[in-house]
């Protein structure tokens, strides 16, 4: 990437060879890296027609980054449960209770929608989050039209809704109860293991076969988490999640997302494998893509974070994305092509079969929906 694009995308762009930084295997970062952060910078918000950059840092005093404490911005929002578009994730309706997530996963597509609210896709999408504080009441609201057909709905179809901010608002913990009330089927996917928080409801649910759940675990080298998904937990902790839920009779599965090739992608196997010994019956996966704002945080992040191996990495991304580092096709995207990407499918088919994943034909129910206070079904 040249030194014009950098210019042209970030706000804050350090000098050549400013912060080299070392491999995390190498015990850290130099100079003014923010630990506990994933993205370093803040990228330009396309929507934005003004913006302040920095051409030279040394007539400035004071314009060194700051790793300032998360900001939880509170609103009443007007609508909780969307309609999803694409095919690629699985799902028709999502719902999310925060915007921006502090877990600072540096490969999260959700970055960029938090241009949308009028901030960066960089550190503000970690460290300014959005917490819609009606969305219990809100999707109480939704399930009770006419017309609800019970269609499954996705909680984190964007952000973690067990990230940091769960602790002290409960949101989430407030959607599952609606659930529970309506009967309403929902899906979960968390990194964080805040959800056994969450195992009265979650059994309960699951009695009645109107919730399944997926931990995403993309390594068992906690060096690499610690700076690519720096406040998620660690992947000891999410197998506990799997084991003590699927104990409880939670039906649980593991994602394995993003596979980045030369970072973790021979790992597949091994994560599978004690996904499995833990109680996982399902998988998924998904293949880096780094489309919007995320291609120039990904990139000073891997350049920041591995030197060594940087250049072999993104060339091993562009290689499986006909020459770039983002694809928008439906039903390619998020698997990618070529070689690297057809290794990677093919580890997954393979050991998929040998550890029983996905054998099995399970549906969350829909029937059940009802409601309160309603006479009878509603179908």
């Amino acid at each position: 990437m040249s030194e014009k694009l950098q210019q042209d995308h970030f706000r804050v762009t350090p000098k050549k060879n400013e912060n080299p930084g070392a491999s995390p295997s190498g015990g850290g970062l130099e100079g003014a890296y923010l630990q506990g952060r994933g993205a370093q910078i803040n990228t330009k918000n396309k929507f934005e027609k003004h913006e302040v950059t920095r051409e030279h840092k040394e007539a400035v005093d004071d314009w060194d980054e700051v790793n300032v404490n998360t900001q939880y911005i509170e609103q009443e929002s007007k609508s909780i449960v969307n309609k999803v578009e694409s095919p690629d994730v699985g799902m028709m309706y999502s719902m999310n209770p925060y915007a921006g997530c502090e877990h600072g996963c540096i490969y999260c597509y959700a970055r960029n929608v938090h241009e949308y609210w009028g901030y960066s896709a960089g550190l503000d999408f970690e460290r300014k989050i959005i917490v819609k504080k009606n969305a219990p009441q809100l999707l109480r609201k939704f399930l009770m039209k006419k017309n609800w057909d019970a269609t499954p709905i996705m909680l984190s179809g964007n952000t973690d809704c067990y990230q940091p901010a769960e602790q002290n608002y409960r949101l989430t913990r407030g959607l599952l109860e609606v659930c529970n009330e309506f009967n309403q089927p929902v899906g979960i996917l968390t990194k964080n293991s805040w959800i056994l928080k969450d195992k009265d409801v979650l059994q309960e649910m699951a009695k009645k076969r109107i919730v399944s759940a997926m931990v995403s675990i993309t390594s068992f080298n906690e060096d690499l988490r610690r700076v690519m998904e720096p406040r998620t937990t660690t992947a000891k902790q999410k197998l506990k999640v799997i084991n003590e839920l699927s104990a409880a009779g939670v039906r649980m599965g593991i994602m394995m997302g993003p596979m980045i090739p030369g970072l973790n992608e021979h790992e597949m196997q091994r994560i599978m494998k004690a996904a499995r010994d833990n109680g996982a019956t399902f998988t998924a996966y998904t293949f880096i893509r780094l489309n919007g704002a995320i291609k120039f945080l990904f990139h000073d992040w891997l350049y920041k974070n591995f030197p060594d191996r940087a250049d072999r990495v993104w060339h091993n991304i562009e290689h499986s994305h006909d020459g770039k580092v983002n694809d928008s096709r439906w039903n390619v995207r998020m698997r990618g092509e070529g070689p690297i990407a057809q290794l990677v499918a093919d580890q997954y088919k393979k050991y998929g079969k040998l550890y029983g994943m996905n054998a099995e034909e399970w549906s969350l129910d829909r029937g059940k929906f009802r409601v309160p206070g309603s006479q009878g079904s509603l179908f």
